[in-house]
C-alpha cells in the first residue's frame, strides 16, 4: 500500500513497543508517512529506528506502572503539543500452559497485553479528543480462537478487541479506535514461536497468501487505520492475517481430494 506522505505531515504519534518487531514496522510506516514518531518501551532499542531520513524518537518507560504511563503522555504533549495517535503495540508472552503457570504469572501477561493498553489510552484520550486523533489497537488472532500455550495472551486479546468497540462507541465523535488483528508475523524473535528457517517456511505454507507478514504490512495498516482516509472507520477489526488458516478438516477429510 502506498500512502502519500502528506497524510500525517505535522502529526505526532505514539507506538508503544515500538523499539523492535512489528513496533519498530509501525514506528517506520508512520515516520514514512510524515509523522513525529515518539517509541517507547522500558529498554533503548538496539538501534535508531528510522525511515525516509527520519528518526523516532525514545522515551523509556514501563507502561504497566499507571502513574508513569500518565507522566510519558503528559511529557509528548508537552514536548510536542499535541498527540494525534496513540497505537497500542507493546505485549506478547511465553509459552506456558495453563496449568504449568501460576496465577499471578498469567494475569501479568494480562496486564501487559489489556491493562496497559487502557492506561495508555486513558492517558492520552483528552489529548486525542483535542486533534480528534486515534487510537489503533494491535490485537491478535490468538483473541479470536483457542489459544493453547498462550491462552491467557489469547484472553487479553480477546478482551481488547471488545474494549476498543466500547472505546469507539463512547469517545465517538471525537476519538476513533480501531484494532488491527494480526496472524503471524516474521520478527526478529519468530523463531521462539516457530521453529528454525525449516519450520517457519513450513508455518508460512500454511498461510493462503504463502507467507508470514512482515512488521511493514502491519505498519502501512496501522497508518491507514490512522489516517484521514479512514475517516469513517471507527470500531473495526482490520485482519491482517494473510486469509488465516486453511480449515484442518478439509485435509483430514478423505472425501472432495483432487486426483
Amino acid at each position: 500500500m502506498e500512502l502519500d506522505g502528506r497524510g500525517l505531515d505535522g502529526r505526532v504519534a505514539v507506538v508503544t513497543g515500538g523499539t523492535r518487531g512489528v513496533g519498530a514496522g509501525i514506528a517506520r510506516a508512520f515516520l514514512a508517512a510524515g509523522a513525529h514518531v515518539v517509541v517507547c518501551a522500558r529498554r533503548p532499542p538496539p538501534g535508531p529506528v528510522e525511515a525516509a531520513g527520519r528518526r523516532a524518537e525514545f522515551i523509556s518507560v514501563d507502561l504497566r506502572e499507571q502513574a508513569a504511563v500518565r507522566a510519558f503522555i503528559a511529557d509528548v504533549v508537552a514536548e510536542h503539543g499535541r498527540l494525534d495517535v496513540l497505537v497500542n503495540n507493546a505485549g506478547g508472552t511465553p509459552y506456558r500452559p495453563l496449568a504449568e503457570g501460576t496465577a499471578e504469572q498469567h494475569a501479568r501477561v494480562v496486564g501487559l497485553n489489556l491493562l496497559a493498553p487502557l492506561t495508555a489510552s486513558l492517558a492520552a484520550y483528552e489529548h486525542l479528543r483535542a486533534v480528534r486523533g486515534s487510537v489503533v489497537m494491535i490485537g491478535s488472532v490468538s483473541g479470536t480462537r483457542p489459544s493453547p500455550g498462550t491462552a491467557a495472551y489469547g484472553a487479553a486479546k480477546a478482551g481488547l478487541e471488545n474494549l476498543a468497540r466500547s472505546m469507539a462507541v463512547e469517545w465517538a465523535p471525537e476519538v476513533r479506535v480501531n484494532t488491527l488483528t494480526l496472524g503471524m508475523v516474521r520478527t526478529e524473535l519468530a523463531h521462539l514461536h516457530y521453529g528454525d528457517d525449516t519450520g517457519v517456511a513450513a508455518v508460512a505454507r500454511t498461510v493462503p497468501l504463502g507467507r508470514l507478514a512482515e512488521p511493514s504490512d502491519v505498519g502501512d495498516a496501522a497508518v491507514f487505520l490512522a489516517s484521514d482516509r479512514a475517516a469513517y472507520i471507527t470500531g473495526a477489526s482490520l485482519l491482517v492475517h494473510g486469509g488465516g488458516e486453511r480449515p484442518a478438516f478439509l485435509d483430514a477429510a478423505t472425501a472432495n481430494k483432487e486426483t
